[in-house]
Formats: C-alpha cells, structure tokens, sequence
C-alpha cells in the first residue's frame, strides 16, 4: 500500500514536471503530448517492478461471488417476512433488467417475494422468459439484483448475476445463500 502511494506521487510529480515544461514553450506542439505520454509510461513501468503483495502471501482466488461482492452473503432474516412488490418496484427492476437481454419489451417476468428491508441494500431474485445475447440462454434466465432501498421502496437496482440455461443453476445457488429462490411464486 505504502509502495503504490510512493509510485502515485512520483507519477505525479513526473506529470506536473512535464506539463510545465510544454506550458513554457512558446508553441506548444502534438510533442508535448508525447512527452507526456511517455513520462507516465515510465513512471508506470517503474511501479511494475515493486510487488504489490509480499512473497509469503499467496494472492487471493478470485471467484463469481467475490467479483460480483457477494462473498461474504448474509442470508435474509426471515423474521420480517415478505412482501408483494409494487408495480414502480417492478419498473426500476425491469429497467435494470432490460440491459442485459435481448428484445426487452418481449420479456415475461415471473415475481417473487421480496424480503421486507426498510432501508439500504438488499437482494432480489426472480426469473425472466426473454431472448438472451447469448442464444443458448434464451428462455428462462434466473437474475439478481441488488436493490437500494429507501423507506421501505425499492429505488435503484443493479443487476449482479443473470443466467440461463444449465447455467441458472449458478444464479439459483448464488440466491440461496441470501435465503432467497428465484422459482418461488
């Protein structure tokens, strides 16, 4: 951390240095954005050579749950029950949704419940019928999003994982460890 920090001032430095230099030219010329390009590509490759981890520490395994931040999952407290969503709830869904498959004003969502979370974030899954970039998706393609929640409403949605296919599976198994089923009705 230290090491990147001293490599993050000495690009700096490096930057200022030659912006400087082509500011004091009379007339400044496509070289100086050479100049520059270069001084911050030897900067650059000098922070290459300084390990950013130290030898005895293997570097960590990356996996679909860390990638997508849902590594450490807290499954949903089923004590606060579930809920209908609201037909504005279903359209921050939809649009968030939408970008991810083909043809989206054909797509069929099948709801589920959602867990009852005041405030902050919170995890949905459901399923759609809808054409997929990928053809062997097509169909039904279980997703998950993570939702923003403000006074009880879903705001905001980012989808985290959608998949079809044998691949669903994945999705299904990624929703279980929040407590959720993208097949429930």
């Amino acid at each position: 951390m230290i090491t990147s920090a001293i490599h993050a001032v000495k690009i700096s430095a490096v930057k200022i240095h030659t912006v400087n230099q082509c500011n004091s030219m009379r007339n400044p010329s496509t070289r100086c954005g050479l100049i520059v390009a270069l001084a911050a590509a030897s900067a650059l490759a000098a922070c290459t050579g300084s390990p950013l981890l130290s030898s005895s520490t293997p570097p960590p395994k990356a996996n679909a749950q860390s990638l997508l931040g849902m590594s450490d999952a807290t499954p949903v407290d089923s004590s606060l029950g579930q809920r209908e969503l609201t037909p504005e709830e279903k359209k921050v869904i939809i649009d968030a949704v939408s970008l991810s498959v083909r043809e989206p004003n054909s797509a069929r969502f099948r709801w589920t419940r959602m867990p009852n979370t005041v405030e902050g974030s919170g995890n949905y899954c459901a399923s759609v019928d809808a054409k997929s970039p990928y053809p062997a998706y097509n169909g039904k393609q279980n997703f998950i999003v993570e939702a923003q929640l403000s006074g009880g409403k879903i705001t905001s949605a980012v989808v985290g994982l959608i998949a079809g296919g044998k691949d669903a599976a994945i999705v299904t198994k990624m929703c279980a460890k929040y407590g959720l089923n993208p097949d429930a009705s």
